[in-house]
């Protein structure tokens, strides 16, 4: 009779420590167990005057619920004046260490002689994120966000939280160190999926294979791994947390490598409706969890041509936005939409406890 209590009790004990392992960190955050939470999150803001009146639509008329500035473009003054204006906005910084456009460029806030690795011969930011990876150190890096962010606050701007411009801040452990360490040290939400990243995962995996075929390399049923670092990611997200900052489950970056065939010739219905169906569908594939959603809503005029040549799709993930099927779907699905702000009060609310 002994042994049977002594195995049921190691059973009882196995399981609820397997129910500890697999508590999201939304319901760490105090949303009931099951809950889909949602960051809807728009790029970008400060870059032109296009891209800060589509943050303005998506924020002010839209679902979206978040935004981040890039303090060395040219537009961040007419975007930080709206963030006074509208102090609930969640705005974070979207810290900036490459200028990718051929015909409008910025340069580094540290200043050129304090940060050479991280410019070109024009004097600007890189226009790849391979160019850093391979030009910048830890230290130059560490050197510019502090700059970005130090320019924010001498603006009056005290961001939400941190995230990373063309994901840049993950190219090297050596510039996320720098990254982390930045949140952790500010106390300011930093953006990192370090749960179980499911649909992270199934979309990485999905562009592997989709490069795979393009490549007549992929057969079916090949095993693709997770790569090396996402076994990492589970250990970085428990750090942060024990040093007082909330962590994504998931992230849902997918949006901006969609391609709405022959776009460019399409009508503004016609590219609602495609757009809208895809964040319908995709996600609707989320687990649940805390997860970010990253979009590049744009209001383009004409001249945004002569910036870039994604006016569509960013104006694609603004009407979405703004599509009242998106937000009937997140009604009726029962998605809880939040922001940094209310994430980083619930993670100092709950304190150590988990």
């Amino acid at each position: 009779m002994k042994k049977v209590c002594l195995s049921t009790a190691l059973i009882c004990m196995a399981v609820y420590c397997f129910a500890q392992q697999t508590k999201t960190y939304a319901e760490k955050l105090g949303w009931p167990k099951g809950a889909k939470v949602l960051i809807l999150h728009v790029d970008d803001a400060g870059m032109s005057h296009d891209s800060d009146e589509g943050v303005e639509k998506a924020t002010g008329e839209g679902v979206a619920t978040s935004t981040s500035v890039m303090m060395p473009c040219p537009w961040v003054p007419e975007i930080v004046k709206y963030i006074k204006e509208h102090p609930t906005l969640d705005a974070g910084l979207h810290l900036t260490l490459t200028s990718e456009w051929d015909n409008y460029r910025w340069g580094p806030l540290a200043g050129k002689a304090n940060v050479p690795g991280l410019v070109d011969k024009q004097g600007c930011l890189y226009s790849s994120v391979g160019a850093v990876y391979f030009s910048a150190t830890a230290d130059e890096v560490d050197k510019e966000i502090r700059a970005q962010l130090d320019r924010a606050l001498a603006m009056g701007f005290k961001p939400t939280h941190l995230d990373s411009h063309m994901g840049t801040l993950f190219a090297k452990p050596a510039f996320m160190e720098k990254y982390l360490k930045l949140g952790i040290e500010k106390q300011i939400p930093v953006m990192f999926p370090g749960g179980e990243d499911l649909f992270y995962r199934a979309e990485a995996k999905a562009a592997t294979i989709a490069e795979l075929k393009k490549q007549g390399k992929y057969t079916e049923g090949m095993a693709i791994p997770d790569a090396p670092e996402l076994a990492q990611v589970k250990d970085l997200g428990a750090m942060l947390w024990k040093n007082g900052l909330p962590v994504l489950d998931d992230l849902h970056n997918s949006s901006y490598d969609w391609q709405m065939p022959d776009i460019e010739h399409k009508t503004d219905a016609e590219i609602d409706k495609w757009y809208t169906d895809h964040y319908i569908e995709s996600i609707g594939r989320l687990s649940p969890g805390l997860t970010m959603v990253i979009m590049h809503c744009t209001l383009p005029s004409p001249t945004f041509k002569y910036i870039s040549d994604t006016g569509q799709k960013r104006h694609g993930d603004l009407m979405a936005m703004l599509d009242p099927r998106l937000r009937e779907f997140l009604t009726k699905n029962g998605y809880i939409l939040t922001t940094w702000r209310e994430v980083m009060e619930r993670r100092q609310k709950v304190g150590n406890a988990e």
